[in-house]
């Protein structure tokens, strides 16, 4: 573990002690030899912060020799010196010491604890559609109406989300956690109650709860990569959150069709098997509101990174949510990426919801393997979520993966179109693979995306959105798509979906590609550099400085 140097007593000017383990070093002179004569002003060529003397760094020389004091062993800690422009003091407090960054154990916890309750909503919302023809038939009701079942989680999102972002930027991570795993404890332990033919009211309220409760989780993934983990695998860490709703979705269409059986005959029986499904819904989700309201936190010890070092030490006054978001409206780039997202992700959730029906209509008393077919489509899903966000926090290159990932989810669309009638249920099982691979590896794409181009908004507020921008097309696709499918067949429906992805590539094409968390993460802001780090050897502190001084296009 990297441990943190600690300068205790080290001299420097009022207001302004030089960073921890950091030694400003001058331009024309090679390192370690530093004149204090004095100086009306910085000398030609030579690096000061914030009006340091070169006394002070005399005196920061000196203090290096002191005594270090490592952080807690359960702490990955790194010091930083955060960039900044000419003139700006360093962000931190007067007459305190530089920002410390570090990476929490804690960090998995937190991301394991949510991805699971996210599992459970997700699976809530699928867990009627993918076996619609049995509770069409137990509650005596329409296919609209048990469509209303999955899209109401889509409805519920879009006038919730201003009240959830703004309670997220303001009042913490840790109670938009709690808000959303109680809801879905809530609404899972109303729906037992609804186990009667009558009853279709009380479990449309159970789910409703369960909808209100996804409006305080799906915008949290890049959140929770932002403040709890490092700029290497933040992008990975987003995408595995977003993996523990895709696998609520693959769990919702695996277990359903095995748990509740279409016995059409027998009521009494099917009674019996919705209610274990109900009842072992919310036992798994009740355990999961505990673990919430023990282990989860509202951000580690230290900031992860430099972006978030930045945030955690700008002034709470300066923040406005309603300038914060009219500020993403005025972001150009941000509003296609916006429509974009809505449109791929709209699509999915339209396929996803109808998926029962489209199969049924080509292969007759094939529940089952619908179900199966929907598992394929998310664990597929779940491999391209993990390999794109891999790939982000590897090359960083956003758009162009975004872009190409567009194209091959539109490729994959057309071949599941125009395949599923041919009788050959294996052929819909490989399709529906390949679409779910790059249609759903998508998703965590669209979150990272939106947030470097939107730096330094709130993640929650970008984040949230985009899940309104799909949710909105969610119920547009899924109502057109349905009335398509019902009146000229699947094949009318999925083409419809087709055109709008093309819209889409076009609209990805577009976007303007500027990276500005990722600028400050590597030291690059607005050309400046403010000063690097003291190696042990003058050897490596005079190499580091030639580094550091190629990638600067400002005297620093």
């Amino acid at each position: 573990m990297a441990k943190l140097d600690v300068e205790e007593g080290a001299a420097g000017a009022p207001g302004h002690p030089p960073a921890n383990g950091y030694l400003l070093v001058p331009g024309g002179e090679p390192p370690g030899k530093l004149s204090a004569e004095p100086q009306n002003g910085p000398k030609a060529g030579c690096l000061t912060l914030n009006g340091v003397s070169r006394d002070s760094l005399a005196a920061a020389v000196q203090a290096l020799d002191r005594p270090r004091t490592p952080l807690a062993p359960e702490e990955e800690t790194q010091t930083r010196l955060l960039p900044g422009g000419p003139g700006e003091e360093t962000p931190g407090a007067k007459g305190a010491r530089g920002p410390q960054t570090a990476l929490s154990a804690r960090r998995f916890v937190v991301l394991l604890i949510f991805s699971l309750y996210s599992l459970v909503n997700a699976f809530q919302w699928i867990q009627y559609s993918i076996i619609s023809n049995v509770f069409r038939d137990f509650y005596r009701v329409s296919f609209l109406h048990i469509d209303w079942l999955s899209m109401v989680y889509m409805l519920a999102y879009v006038p919730l989300i201003f009240p959830a972002t703004w309670l997220l930027d303001t009042r913490g991570l840790r109670l938009t956690a709690l808000l959303g795993s109680g809801l879905n404890c809530l609404g899972a332990w109303v729906k037992c109650g609804s186990v009667q033919q009558h009853l279709f009211w009380v479990t449309m309220l159970g789910q409703c709860l369960c909808s209100v409760a996804q409006v305080f989780i799906l915008g949290l993934p890049s959140r929770i990569a932002s403040v709890w983990f490092g700029p290497k695998e933040v992008s990975t860490a987003c995408a595995t959150a977003v993996l523990g709703n895709q696998l609520g979705t693959a769990v919702g269409f695996l277990l359903p069709p095995v748990l509740v059986p279409n016995t059409q005959n027998n009521t009494d029986l099917l009674e019996c098997n919705i209610s274990t499904m109900f009842y072992g819904t919310s036992s798994i989700a009740t355990f999961l509101c505990l673990l919430t309201v023990i282990a989860f936190k509202e951000k580690p010890p230290y900031p992860p990174s430099k972006a978030q070092a930045v945030l955690q030490n700008s002034p709470p006054a300066k923040y406005s949510y309603k300038k914060s978001i009219r500020n993403l409206f005025k972001n150009i780039p941000f509003v296609l990426l916006l429509i974009t997202y809505g449109i791929m992700t709209g699509a999915f959730y339209s396929v996803s919801t109808l998926l029962n029906q489209m199969i049924l209509m080509y292969y007759e008393g094939e529940e089952v393997n619908a179900g199966r077919i929907g598992l394929t489509l998310v664990v597929a899903g779940m491999v391209g979520s993990i390999l794109c966000g891999l790939w982000l926090d590897h090359t960083k290159t956003y758009k162009q993966t975004t872009l190409v990932v567009y194209i091959l989810s539109f490729l994959g669309m057309v071949v599941f179109t125009f395949t599923l009638d041919l009788g050959y249920i294996i052929i819909v099982f490989i399709t529906g693979g390949v679409l779910g691979f790059f249609m759903t590896g998508y998703l965590p794409l669209g979150f990272e995306f939106a947030v470097e181009i939107t730096y330094p908004e709130s993640e929650g507020t970008s984040s949230g959105l985009l899940n309104a921008s799909a949710q909105i097309f969610g119920i547009l696709f899924t109502l057109a798509q349905g009335k398509l499918t019902s009146d000229y067949g699947p094949k009318a429906g999925n083409i419809f979906l087709c055109i709008w992805m093309f819209l889409g590539i076009i609209l990805t094409a577009l976007i303007k590609s500027d990276l500005k968390r990722h600028n400050i993460n590597i030291g690059i802001a607005n050309g400046d550099i403010k000063a690097v780090p003291v190696e042990d050897s003058p050897t490596d502190q005079e190499s580091k400085t030639m580094m550091m001084s190629k990638q600067s296009e400002s005297a620093i």
